[in-house]
């Protein structure tokens, strides 16, 4: 329980501050015409020339640019999720950027469950006529397979949503049942007494709390495994990443396969977990922009779809 103590404070500041913190990198690094909407304390809308407000999860003024879902790790630097909007901004989307706190995570119906029910919203709502894609590291993984498990129980009811998905891109993707591999490397990367402390939290933490935690980790993972999203996948790994498992992500893969969905594969020898694109940049680009074409949302196909528009 002392972890728990310790890590309170961490949990609250990053949940208050984080999606101010995240806008202010992103406006300040750059001299072009970006607006940031705070829609919620864990998801924040940046566009480019597309300056908004919202109500009730609807923006008042639809864009007329595809939508990029970026779902972060736990934790993750905004210097770092910077690097991928500004990527996606680049190349003419919008981005969503959402992340959760390790206290979201470990009490869902209060945390996770909650930020998913608003990405279901807001993209019920928004960019209706527009493609969106999904691009998640980490646990993002898990905080989508939330948001699927509230379709899965309307899918009549969200099957615009599922359909406008046309591609999806996971990074270092990890297992929520392994949650004592990768939060605690999470939470204190450089503490390795820390580290050990709350591992042993987390094994208590699953075991005591089934019904309001482990049973939802469970489910999550089935739902991300058969995936109610049949668009094409992009899967970024490495061999050594002991949190993003190969093996949990062959699994994965080898499930989508006998679906029937195109997957496409990228695997490293050595690459430290969700840091692909920054110890292979280039590789990950490419690989990155061929399957954004494949799908349909080059360059090209871009500018021809908001002609259309």
């Amino acid at each position: 329980m002392a972890v728990c103590r310790i890590l309170n404070p961490l949990w609250s500041l990053s949940t208050r501050k984080s999606p101010d913190i995240i806008a202010k990198a992103f406006m300040t690094a750059t001299t072009r015409t970006i607006s940031q909407l705070v829609v919620t304390k864990n998801i924040s809308l940046i566009s480019k020339d597309n300056e908004t407000k919202i109500t009730n999860l609807k923006l008042h003024n639809q864009s007329e640019k595809p939508c990029v879902i970026l779902l972060s790790w736990l934790m993750a630097k905004r210097k770092h999720i910077k690097k991928f909007v500004d990527f996606y901004i680049d190349n003419d989307f919008d981005v969503l950027c959402i992340n959760i706190t390790p206290w979201q995570l470990l009490w869902p119906s209060k945390g996770s469950q909650v930020v998913a029910s608003d990405i279901l919203k807001f993209m019920d709502r928004n960019y209706l006529n527009n493609p969106c894609v999904l691009h998640g590291f980490s646990v993002g993984a898990y905080l989508w397979s939330e948001v699927m498990v509230q379709m899965a129980a309307e899918q009549d009811r969200y099957k615009p949503v599922i359909d406008k998905i046309v591609g999806q891109i996971w990074d270092s993707a990890a297992d929520v049942t392994e949650l004592s591999v990768g939060l605690p490397f999470a939470v204190f990367p450089r503490n390795i007494v820390m580290q050990k402390a709350l591992t042993q939290y987390i094994i208590y933490h699953m075991k005591t709390f089934n019904k309001v935690a482990t049973r939802h980790y469970v489910r999550a993972s089935q739902i991300f495994t058969t995936n109610l999203v049949k668009s094409p996948a992009l899967i970024f790994l490495s061999k050594n990443d002991t949190i993003g498992a190969e093996s949990s992500n062959l699994r994965v893969k080898e499930s989508w396969d006998n679906m029937g969905m195109k997957v496409y594969w990228k695997c490293w020898e050595k690459s430290p977990h969700v840091g692909h694109f920054h110890k292979h940049r280039e590789e990950y680009i490419y690989q990155l922009k061929k399957f954004l074409e494949e799908i349909g949302l080059g360059a090209r196909e871009i500018a021809k779809f908001q002609a259309k528009l």
